[in-house]
């Protein structure tokens, strides 16, 4: 398929009709508009299916489909959007953090993307959960960074530069990066450990984010669905059975699954 065919298929899905022009406030608009629109969510890892992160097949799932995905699928479909509406963009390679210590090393199997706008240089990244950001934040360290939802900032500690989001109860890390380009072969490697390898926290837990309007996000982790607002407060509940499960998804989520569909993984178990 040609470039206009492929952009105007994306932007139909995440209901953009505005400017292409490349800009800061285009690669702002976009990335609110395809994490409200699109979520991350790791279903078919839980449900045995191959994660193909070539452009054909993400494109097929999520827009055709009407599908979410994890960081592989999301970002690359996102670097893709971006490449050919002009955008100088370069896949970044990093390590997820989020509750883990400083003395953790987690393995380096994220990738966010890094856009060069008028000698000034920008993060976005809509494969990260809960905490995708909802517009760009710049490549400046200690300078806390407003976006559509949390405050952002980024630390460079150790020759390494940390991106934190700012909650309650302090800043926590999101991801960290040397800011070395990821290229395709380390994308495939990564996203066959983190979809296929029994210790990837994907294999073991049902995922699904989602940006809402008002600085609000949804979010599923395994039966457990939480609203929380851009202060880090959160109204819970317990999803009761795989039948409101299927609900939930498709409610919240925009997710349809056939009925019947039964997602396997350990921390999903429901009372007997």
């Amino acid at each position: 398929m040609n470039d206009q065919t492929f952009l105007d298929a994306y932007f139909n899905r995440i209901g953009f009709n505005e400017n292409r022009i490349p800009s800061l406030d285009l690669l702002n608009k976009i990335t609110l508009a395809h994490v409200r629109s699109i979520p991350f969510e790791n279903l078919d890892i839980l449900l045995d299916k191959n994660i193909d992160i070539s452009l054909d097949s993400i494109f097929e799932k999520l827009i055709i489909q009407h599908r979410g995905g994890y960081c592989f699928e999301q970002n690359v479909l996102l670097f893709n959007v971006l490449k050919k509406l002009g955008f100088e963009v370069t896949p970044i390679s990093a390590r997820v953090r989020l509750d883990k210590p400083r003395d953790f090393t987690p393995p380096r199997t994220h990738v966010f993307l890094r856009v060069e706008l008028s000698g000034k240089s920008w993060l976005t990244d809509v494969g990260v959960g809960g905490v995708s950001l909802t517009s760009a934040i710049q490549l400046i360290t200690d300078v806390e960074q407003k976006t559509n939802h949390e405050t952002r900032r980024i630390l460079y500690e150790n020759n390494k530069y940390f991106h934190q989001v700012l909650f309650p109860s302090g800043w926590i890390d999101v991801c960290e990066s040397t800011l070395e380009e990821m290229p395709e072969i380390d994308r495939e490697l990564a996203n066959w450990f983190t979809s296929t390898h029994p210790k990837s926290h994907f294999k073991d837990r049902l995922i699904v984010a989602r940006a809402g309007v008002d600085g609000k996000r949804h979010t599923l982790v395994n039966r457990e669905l939480s609203e929380r607002d851009r202060n880090g407060l959160a109204h819970k509940l317990i999803v009761k059975s795989p039948e409101e499960l299927l609900e939930v998804l498709k409610g919240k989520f925009n997710l349809v699954f056939p009925v019947g569909t039964e997602f396997t993984t350990p921390g999903l178990q429901w009372d007997q």
